[in-house]
């Protein structure tokens, strides 16, 4: 299974020098709750609502004169697209964290899967799984 079949591609991303009020506009206008900040499209950083309490709220940083260099996420824990969908729920569920960016060679940025994604995707693989267990256990054919 591709895990960029299940992220958001392409990942929303903001650049180092993107205002906190910038990106969180961003946020909110495509309705995620994670950018990841890239520097001539590698992944540098991550910045998530999270990040807005945590590192500017409580803080009490202005979110229009302070940048993603200053507040994001760095270094940040990546899956690549072949890392298995329960791999990928195993390293965020013990991080504790719900977007895990997805890299490609020279942490070239290829999506951003969420943890919402993820579930969904794992809950239909076993709703398959059930239904084609059902149908066989209950099958009335010869042998059955």
């Amino acid at each position: 299974m591709n895990l960029l079949k299940i992220a958001r591609v392409p990942a929303p991303t903001v650049s180092l020098d993107t205002t906190v009020i910038q990106a969180i506009q961003q946020m909110a206008e495509i309705r995620v709750g994670a950018v990841s900040v890239v520097k001539h499209d590698e992944l540098v950083g991550i910045f998530t609502e999270r990040d807005v309490v945590r590192r500017v709220a409580v803080q009490g940083l202005s979110m229009d004169r302070t940048t993603m260099s200053e507040v994001m996420t760095s270094p940040v824990k990546v899956a690549h697209a072949d890392t298995k969908p329960s791999e990928a729920l195993s390293v965020m569920a013990s991080n504790r964290f719900r977007h895990l960016p997805i890299v490609g060679n020279g942490m070239k940025l290829e999506g951003m899967l969420s943890l919402s994604r993820v579930l969904h995707w794992i809950v239909e693989d076993l709703s398959q799984e059930l239904t084609a267990l059902d149908c066989y256990m209950r099958a009335d054919g010869p042998g059955g």
